[in-house]
Order: structure tokens, then sequence, then C-alpha cells
């Protein structure tokens, strides 16, 4: 078991992972790890384009502040 691979999978997971993916070869925590970052960071995307389209529902004059209030 790869001790780094390990490390960065917590690291991504943001916790200590389950007893049992111990068991998985370095190669194996890598995908996950990649997976893991992969789907955070579609998701992070997903979500700003969601709140840049909410923003169109707010009058033009007011979008600057209104950005700057909610994404500070």
């Amino acid at each position: 078991m790869s001790t780094e691979a390990l490390e960065k999978l917590t690291t991504e997971l943001g916790a200590r992972p389950p007893e049992s993916l111990t068991q998985l070869t370095p190669e194996q925590l890598a995908l996950l790890t990649d997976a893991l970052r992969r789907e955070r960071e579609s998701r992070a995307s997903g979500l700003n384009q969601a709140a840049e389209e909410a923003l169109k529902l707010v009058p033009a004059l007011a979008r600057g502040p209104v950005r700057r209030i909610l994404f500070r």
C-alpha cells in the first residue's frame, strides 16, 4: 500500500478514508482520488454557472454589487 496515495485520497476527501480502501493498490487509489477531484471540479463549475444564470434575474445595475456580496 502506498502511504503517499492514501494521503492524497485523505486530502481530497477531507477525512480519513474507510479502512477497506487501504486494500486498494496505489494505482487504484490514484484513480479514485482523480475521479473525486474531477467530480468536485465539475460540481463547482455547475454551481458557478447556475449562480451566473440566477444573476440574470437581478437588474443590470445591481448585478455588480450583488455579485460582490455573494462571491466575496
